[in-house]
């Protein structure tokens, strides 16, 4: 793991108590490399606490911001499930392909760094949450895409895709009734 870090960098993910923290930050808002719907980026997994700090290279893709707000919806499903026997866990980006974290939402969470296709070492960060976590995660995500050039629009109608819409950045989501619908999210600018 290299300690350095990017001083203006944008932070995709935040998961943070008074003590210690995981973070993703950007390494460039350009895309490292794209393929006909889907653009890959560059970013560096970042633990800090009184014990150790590191980073890693993490790499995602366009298809992985949609499956951050998926999995942050998936966690405020599971909180108000209160019975569970085993903690919901899960991990983003997906595992395999690059340093990945594992989300194991218990009390406290914890949140494992991997970087599984490199040094194959595990750093766990044990986190006391705020409330607000998931709010602040989803404002974090659509800086986000705004600083990588997506906005995000909704559709009048429930699954209609707006004239320009970027279907590497589209994702399905539901409207709290039970009825999905689509964000449609699309690249702003030239």
């Amino acid at each position: 793991m290299d300690t350095s870090t990017l001083p203006d960098a944008i932070e995709l993910i935040r998961l943070a108590d008074p003590g210690q923290s995981v973070s993703v930050r950007l390494r460039s808002t350009e895309p490292t490399l794209q393929s006909p719907g889907v653009r890959y980026y560059g970013a560096e997994a970042v633990v800090t606490s009184g014990f150790v700090k590191g980073t890693v290279y993490l790499g995602f893709d366009s298809e992985d911001l949609s499956d951050w707000g998926r999995l942050l919806d998936a966690i405020e499903e599971n909180e108000q499930e209160a019975d569970l026997d085993e903690p919901f866990t899960a991990d983003w980006p997906r595992s395999g392909r690059t340093a990945y974290l594992r989300i194991i939402a218990d009390d406290p969470y914890v949140i494992e760094v991997h970087d599984g296709p490199s040094t194959q070492i595990v750093v766990s960060v044990p986190l006391d949450m705020s409330e607000g976590w998931i709010a602040e995660s989803r404002e974090r995500l659509a800086d986000a895409r705004a600083a990588l050039g997506c906005a995000v629009q909704f559709g009048d109608t429930v699954g209609e895709f707006r004239e320009g819409g970027d279907a590497a950045c589209a994702e399905r989501v539901g409207d709290g009734r039970g009825q999905s619908g689509f964000v449609v999210v699309h690249r702003t600018g030239p």
